[in-house]
């Protein structure tokens, strides 16, 4: 089979099985350049230690390629620094390399190294959505730089319309664009078998209440303190509404400290990838109130898609374009606007039933965001090179 070389930061939960499912198809070796990550890792978002407890690293070849960097880590450009990495993947002899993202010292060598040498494949999932308004001679040289950045690519993996939108205002043309749909493990979460309405029962939820549910970092960027005022200023009073907040950050006592008391919002903490599909389905609807900067995609909301949910999402979201459609499986709300995410909130409070035709939509929208797409992309491209 051909020889495909995948350089990324570290495991996780989004590409170690997709990596696995890839293995079937292509003879791959992933290098990952974040060799302090082989363990556990402080996720400063969080603002936890964690470790992923579902396999991550099996199914597929890979190496850890040491990093020398002084503060090692992948939220900034020197924290990935791997002298030996243009060497290990020479040795290995691969027919293309696909590279995970240009902003570290070893990722944009490897572009420019192996540019012109063999075919080489990019995959981001950067957008235009918190570009600002207008000109300013920042913005023209970020451009003329990214488009020097991938003058060194020969395809790229995009992952959706506003990923699309974004490589192309950065000179790449249409047949250097792949689709390669953003996606998770669908099977697992549709598959789950917990028993969510014994979980239901131990929080006090009952069978006619309708939930919604927040699930990830509490930071300013993912909003919830937009959601829970919006939420409350349209149930405050509604015994059969209840919001589950789930998640650690730097928001978290603050949160505690202004809503804990009130009687229809939950609270739970950081929750593992063994325990989110059941965390899903306890809910009715899923929320993604982010406001950005950064909120590139959201697969949080595929998650729930693939539980079945129905989705309310802020136009911030990179996937917002893709996964919702409007009164189908759930609505797109303006960011950091409560009057509309009030509104659009006491449209999906007002009939339950209607959120499960929603949700069944969702699940339907959903089987098209998998990882059997991105394989047949990446499969079709190795076979076309």
């Amino acid at each position: 089979m051909q020889r495909l070389a995948i350089v990324t930061t570290h495991p996780i939960q989004y590409y170690g099985p997709l990596f696995s499912e890839l293995a079937k198809h292509l003879t791959i070796k992933v290098f990952y350049t974040w060799s302090q990550a082989r363990e556990k890792i402080l996720d400063e978002d969080f603002g936890i230690e964690r470790k992923w407890d579902i396999p991550l690293l099996e199914g597929y070849s890979y190496t850890f390629v040491q990093n020398t960097a002084v503060n090692p880590g992948s939220s900034h450009f020197s924290g990935i620094n791997n002298p030996t990495l243009i060497g290990e993947i020479e040795t290995w002899k691969p027919d293309a390399i696909l590279i995970f993202g240009w902003a570290f010292v070893s990722h944009l060598k490897a572009l420019r190294h192996f540019h012109k040498k063999i075919p080489v494949l990019f995959r981001g999932d950067s957008t235009l959505l918190d570009e600002p308004v207008g000109f300013s001679a920042k913005k023209i040289l970020r451009r003329y730089f990214l488009k020097w950045v991938y003058r060194h690519i020969d395809y790229a993996l995009y992952v959706g319309d506003a990923n699309k939108k974004y490589f192309m205002k950065h000179g790449i043309r249409a047949h250097q664009l792949i689709l390669a749909p953003h996606a998770i493990d669908n099977k697992r979460f549709e598959t789950d078998t917990s028993d969510v309405q014994a979980k239901r029962k131990v929080l006090g939820i009952h069978n006619d209440d309708i939930v919604l549910m927040f699930a990830g970092k509490l930071s300013q960027k993912k909003d919830p303190d937009l959601l829970i005022r919006s939420f409350l200023s349209v149930a405050k009073n509604n015994h059969l509404a209840k919001l589950i907040v789930a998640g650690n950050g730097e928001l978290e006592n603050v949160l505690k400290e202004r809503y804990e008391q009130e009687g229809n919002i939950i609270f739970l903490t950081f929750q593992n990838q063994t325990t989110m599909p059941a965390l899903y389905k306890m809910a009715d609807v899923f929320v993604l109130p982010s406001r950005g900067p950064g909120e590139t995609w959201g697969l949080a909301v595929n998650e729930a898609m693939a539980c079945s949910k129905a989705v309310l999402v802020s136009d911030k979201c990179g996937c917002a374009a893709d996964l919702v459609q409007s009164g189908l499986n759930g609505y797109v709300f303006k960011s950091r606007d409560e009057e509309d995410l009030s509104r659009k909130i006491s449209l999906m409070l007002n009939n339950k039933r209607k959120l499960q035709a929603m949700g069944c939509a969702s699940f339907d929208l959903i089987q098209r965001w998998s990882y059997n797409e991105i394989i047949l992309a990446i499969e079709g491209l190795m076979k076309k090179i």
